[in-house]
């Protein structure tokens, strides 16, 4: 029984390293949505400060410059939005992990804390069908 509760301590720990990790997996995806979100964002300013604004001074080459810039910057909004999707989906996937990896845990030290429960019991049940032990009678002679 005790290679058994050994066998558990040791896939306990392995389940624990395996939580750990994808739990560190999850931190960084979740660091990848919020520098997509933020780089989308930063796209986003950039885009709407740049509109080309007729003004009396402006050239047409200053407006057909800014038009095309912000036309760049529009593509790669797109793109960076597919990137923040991506970034999503790869964050759902690392809580679903975590999730598996914490349920897995969470059997593992359940299944130890039956292995100790049973082992104790066993050592009760021992101790109540072991004979007796009589002390020796240590009075003085009266």
């Amino acid at each position: 029984m005790a290679d058994k509760a050994k066998r558990l301590s040791r896939v306990l720990r392995v389940r624990t390293m395996q939580l750990n990790l994808t739990q560190a997996e999850e931190a960084r995806a979740a660091a990848r949505v919020a520098d997509e979100i933020a780089l989308r964002d930063r796209i986003r300013t950039l885009a709407d400060a740049v509109s080309p604004v007729p003004t009396p001074s402006a050239t047409a080459a200053a407006l057909g410059a800014a038009a095309h810039y912000r036309e760049r910057l529009h593509a790669t909004a797109q793109v960076v939005e597919q990137r923040v999707v991506q970034a999503d989906q790869g964050l759902e996937r690392a809580r679903s992990a975590t999730m598996t990896a914490k349920r897995d845990q969470s059997a593992v030290e359940k299944l130890l804390e039956r292995a100790h429960a049973a082992r104790a019991l066993r050592e009760l049940r021992a101790m109540e069908n072991a004979p007796p032990v009589r002390r020796p009678n240590r009075h003085d002679p009266c």
